[in-house]
């Protein structure tokens, strides 16, 4: 595909920034590309938050000086005329655009230092599969998966400098945390709960080889304990519902996300995306209905074979039909994430009633592998995209390929020789991300609670596959209400794919080829997929419904 004639044909659009104080529509200046890198790298120094002792400064003096340089950046961003430049510049523009318009969302709508407890997290247990933590940045939160004992001396250092900076943290978090918001305040009490339990794992680890730091873990343990029972009294009290309302959610999405879908739109989609998800399943059940039913794996052993043995034939088939370019660093990328293995006698959650009944379906969605390590080994040329992007700006991109990627492999025929009956997983999953995303638009109407989100997406998931005493539907609905936008993420990046798809193969018809298609997909890198296919087609539609 020539990105470069496409740039080149394409009219230059005006943008519209949007500042928070008066004058900052005043007229813009002539400036290069390298004007507004410049401004991003100073950009990116700036909106890392202080540090005090180790512990980061969210008092409210510190977060007025943040919203006075925040103003200054976006009046500096404003004077810049970017309608010139060729597309791929101008797109780099509105994402910089889009990440100060988060740093304004948070201060006007989401403070989550001063109403949501959860902001306050600090422990993490494992890495995450896209390009940064989905949710909102958590300014200490120890990532345990990066340390394994006996530790190196630095290593060693810095873990208990983390852990020394968290009853700090959670002080501070005592006199900032001024707001109700009565469902982040239950999720706050909830992860307390589990960071305890992290925490005493982790003593337990660190006394074999370091048992000089088990006091420290300790202490920091006891803060954590102290700040749950002080959250859940205030709990009591709280009546003020969590979500942001329709109207800012929109602002949001549009401003911040990129996103030309209004929270009506999501809606529709979503909704519409459950209904043909069910109507497919039942299909396929009359399809297959004197078939026998999935056999779970039923040892750990099993379990790891038939992990490497879809991962080769996955891997293989994205290779021998030309699917998309294939790096020799995907296959082992996906190998590193078998996981370990549920027993019988444990809870089975949404994804392991998946994952045990064929190990397949669920490769779809570790091309979250592929972009990791790509990013990694291939970092974008653009100083701007070759580091993750602020607010989960990247989610309709990461999360709408990784979850199209399921039913378009299986279109394409990777699930072939699995029997009828897998087919039948791919649409369980699609079921069920189209339930949570409904309650979480819901959550962020203020029509639903948390507790009636959660219900609704246990109702709604095929099988009773998703359990209330799981932990993944209450952990999905904590991340979509702290984070417009991220529930419906799934299935509205899953339809913007679909759309670009559909408008790239109608410009070039006959010509066109599934490999150059999503090797130019893959190329532009983690953003917004109305940036992508403004750089993939010429199309500037969606781009107008954003000024």
């Amino acid at each position: 595909m020539k990105l470069q004639l496409l740039q080149k044909s394409l009219v230059g659009v005006s943008i519209v920034v949007v500042c928070c104080e008066a004058g900052s529509s005043a007229a813009r200046t002539a400036s290069s590309y390298d004007d507004l890198v410049a401004l991003f790298k100073e950009w990116r120094e700036f909106q890392t938050p202080k540090r005090i002792g180790g512990v980061p400064d969210f008092t409210p003096k510190a977060v007025a000086e943040q919203r006075k340089g925040l103003s200054a950046f976006q009046k500096r961003l404003a004077s810049i005329d970017s309608s010139g430049w060729p597309v791929p510049q101008q797109v780099d523009y509105h994402l910089v655009r889009a990440e100060l318009n988060g740093m304004d969302f948070d201060h006007r709508v989401l403070r989550p230092w001063s109403r949501n407890p959860c902001f306050y997290e600090v422990v993490q247990e494992s890495d995450s599969d896209v390009p940064a933590r989905e949710g909102p940045a958590r300014p200490l939160a120890i990532e345990l998966w990066k340390y394994h004992f006996p530790l190196q001396p630095d290593r060693l250092a810095a873990l208990r400098e983390q852990l020394r900076a968290i009853p700090g943290w959670l002080e501070q978090g005592r006199r900032n945390l001024v707001e109700e918001a009565r469902d982040l305040y239950f999720l706050g009490a909830r992860i307390k709960h589990d960071e305890a339990g992290l925490l005493s794992t982790l003593a337990k680890g660190a006394a074999e080889h370091h048992p000089d730091l088990v006091p420290d873990i300790e202490k920091a343990k006891s803060a954590v304990e102290s700040f749950r029972g002080w959250l859940e009294e205030r709990y009591k009290t709280q009546t003020r519902a969590s979500g942001v309302g329709i109207e800012n959610y929109d602002w949001y999405m549009k401003n911040v996300h990129l996103e030309p879908y209004t929270w009506q739109d999501q809606l529709v989609i979503v909704q519409r995306e459950l209904a043909r998800a069910w109507t497919h399943l039942k299909l396929a059940e009359h399809r297959d209905r004197d078939l026998p039913k999935l056999e779970m794996v039923a040892t750990d052993e099993e379990y790891r074979r038939r992990y490497r043995e879809a991962v080769n034939e996955f891997v293989a088939f994205l290779r021998d039909q030309r699917v998309f370019t294939v790096r020799d660093y995907y296959e082992p990328a996906l190998l590193a994430r078998e996981g370990g293995f549920t027993p019988p006698t444990a809870l089975r959650d949404f994804f392991t009633q998946i994952e045990y009944r064929d190990l397949r379906p669920m490769r779809g969605h570790g091309t979250h592998w592929f972009d990791l390590a790509r990013m990694e080994r291939e970092p974008h040329a653009s100083a701007i995209r070759s580091v993750p992007l602020l607010y989960n700006i990247w989610d309709t991109r990461a999360e709408g390929f990784a979850t199209g990627f399921e039913e378009i492999a299986m279109t394409a025929g990777f699930l072939d020789r699995a029997g009828p009956r897998v087919r039948e997983l791919i649409y369980v999953m699609l079921a069920q991300r189209g339930a949570r995303a409904v309650g979480a638009l819901r959550m962020h109407s203020n029509e639903w609670t948390l507790e009636q989100s959660v219900q609704y997406a246990v109702d709604h998931t095929p099988y009773g596959w998703l359990p209330k005493d799981g932990n993944t539907v209450w952990f999905e609905q904590q991340l979509y209400l702290e984070q417009p936008g991220y529930g419906t993420s799934y299935l509205i990046g899953k339809a913007h794919i679909e759309q670009l798809f559909a408008d790239r193969a109608r410009q070039v018809g006959d010509k066109f080829n599934l490999r150059e298609f999503f090797d130019a997909f893959h190329a532009a890198g983690m953003m917004p997929v109305s940036m992508i296919r403004w750089e993939m087609t010429g199309l500037d539609d969606e781009v107008a419904r954003l000024r």
